[in-house]
């Protein structure tokens, strides 16, 4: 397991008192609350379309989770786009693509980040059948065999609206959580995007509109809501 130190740390690590921090915090608490009676440790993050932050959203979530004592594993799913590597200034030679592809173990891959109890699978190299490997049964044992390491997996996506990749997953997660950029994505993409999500009868823990504040530079983080069941 290799080491990162990053050169352009994350906002929740950096300042997490700022209102930003606060607002992942309450994404996390109101997740946990939410489903008490249900044990939600896979977690997906996509978005409708590229560009809305469910990158930067997955990073922050896994770091929130990690500094409530979580054992987290951040994956970076989007092989087609992939985006970890570099937000953790780490190597992306190997990763989930060299695992699936039977080239490397996990323990083999995962990368011990600054950031105590968080631990990183980058992409790996781009391969040419992504849906496939995500599909696949290989996928299913590497999640089962990450659940007696870690406490909370999240998995960062492709957007939802652009390939199948996220659909295939979100059917292997305990929930899914939305990113939309409240000022570019109009209602009926996010409408179709939960649509899709429910015909794999996914499980939407909540949506994160970013960028409410368009004065804000940083942008904002915000809790949307919760459904307990997909129809």
């Amino acid at each position: 397991m290799s080491h990162s130190k990053r050169k352009a740390p994350l906002i929740t690590e950096t300042n997490p008192k700022s209102p930003i921090s606060e607002a992942y915090k309450i994404l996390r608490t109101n997740i946990e609350f939410s489903n008490l009676e249900e044990n939600i440790r896979v977690i997906m993050v996509t978005s409708t379309k590229m560009n809305e932050g469910k990158s930067t959203t997955s990073a922050n979530m896994a770091v929130t989770y990690a500094q409530s004592s979580k054992r987290v594993l951040l994956i970076d799913a989007d092989m087609r786009k992939p985006t970890q590597h570099h937000i953790f200034d780490v190597s992306n030679r190997e990763g989930l693509t060299s695992v699936l592809s039977n080239q490397k173990e996990l323990d083999d891959v995962l990368v011990s980040t600054s950031i105590p109890n968080l631990s990183l699978l980058p992409a790996g190299p781009v391969p040419p059948n992504p849906s496939e490997m995500l599909g696949s049964t290989r996928m299913d044992a590497l999640l089962e065999k990450s659940k007696e390491s870690f406490d909370i997996i999240v998995i960062d996506t492709p957007p939802i609206m652009i390939v199948t990749d996220a659909q295939i997953v979100a059917a292997k997660s305990d929930g899914v959580v939305l990113v939309i950029d409240s000022g570019n994505v109009k209602k009926e993409a996010a409408l179709k995007a939960k649509i899709s999500l429910d015909h794999v009868k996914a499980r939407v823990l909540g949506v994160v509109l970013n960028n409410i504040n368009r004065k804000n530079a940083e942008g904002y983080y915000y809790y949307y809501g919760s459904n307990k069941e997909s129809s």
